[in-house]
């Protein structure tokens, strides 16, 4: 069976956030989009079809095509009505706009690109000059004021979270996302367990290491023997930490429902430990990679 083939899905698994709410564990990203005038409409509608099938959860950022991908992700929330109070929109702010007064400038403008009152989870993209402690205070009086529900960093290694705790209401922080997949299981080492003592979320940007993964030769072996895609294998793995959220990103319809179709599978002992042969766990003291 295939992606094609496969009934609907089950529902989208959740996990809490230090303050209780749930969160989706699968979700969308839209890194590259809304670069392209020309690909907006279909931009539009693979969002919408991933909406509609089930996905609540978008990821964006002010980055991504400098607010054209939060201007797609607004188009297709329009007229979304009832619908939008069950979505969960994260987005991320640039590092040389977190002071405190361009906080609160950023999440604005990312609000009117968006089209919406309030950003479910709100994301520092990396560091950067700004103090910790300046950016924090802005996240909190935003949530204070009701234009975000959330907050949270991306790219930060453990160093950086621990500095990040010792700062006035950095305990405060949801979720941290990071580069993590198959190939790249260096949070595994110290980031995972530490931010799991403490409730943080970890996101995972890139699960299919842009692409990457969908041509190793290991990984299809497993996928024929399941009668599923690489793809899937990957999500599947990634998914089996019940504390870990995947946003992998795509610009077809059917790639929205061969992530769905992930849902269903379930690796069995045998194929994790030929996918640990082959991507190894990190060693003790593994730090960040990038991109």
């Amino acid at each position: 069976m295939t992606f094609t083939d496969m009934p609907t899905p089950p529902s989208i698994p959740s996990h809490r956030l230090p303050a209780g709410e749930l969160i989706p564990r699968l979700g969308l990203g839209t890194w590259r989009m809304g670069e392209i005038r020309t690909q907006r409409n279909n931009e539009v509608a693979v969002l919408q079809h991933a909406i509609a099938a089930g996905i609540t959860l978008i990821d964006t950022a002010e980055m991504y095509g400098e607010g054209g991908a939060e201007e797609v992700v607004g188009e297709s929330l329009r007229g979304a009505g009832a619908t939008r109070k069950r979505l969960f929109i994260v987005s991320k702010i640039y590092p040389w706009n977190a002071s405190r007064r361009g906080t609160r400038a950023a999440c604005d403008r990312s609000l009117k690109r968006l089209g919406i009152d309030t950003i479910d989870l709100y994301l520092l993209h990396w560091r950067g000059e700004h103090p910790l402690a300046d950016t924090v205070r802005a996240f909190e009086e935003l949530k204070r004021e009701g234009k975000i529900r959330h907050w949270g960093v991306s790219n930060f290694d453990t160093a950086d979270m621990r500095e990040l705790s010792t700062v006035p209401d950095g305990r405060n922080c949801a979720a941290n996302q990071v580069y993590y997949n198959l190939a790249r299981r260096w949070p595994e080492a110290t980031l995972l367990p530490w931010q799991r003592e403490r409730g943080i979320v970890t996101m995972a940007y890139s699960p299919l290491d842009q692409g990457r993964l969908l041509a190793h030769q290991s990984l299809a072996p497993i996928a024929d023997r399941h009668g599923i895609t690489p793809a899937q294998v990957a999500l599947a793995w990634l998914m089996q930490a019940d504390d870990v959220v995947a946003i992998p990103k795509t610009s077809r319809i059917d790639g929205v429902d061969e992530i769905l179709g992930a849902l269903w599978v379930r690796l069995d002992a045998d194929d994790c430990v030929r996918l640990d042969q082959v991507f190894r766990p990190p060693k003790a003291g593994a730090r960040m990679e990038s991109t």
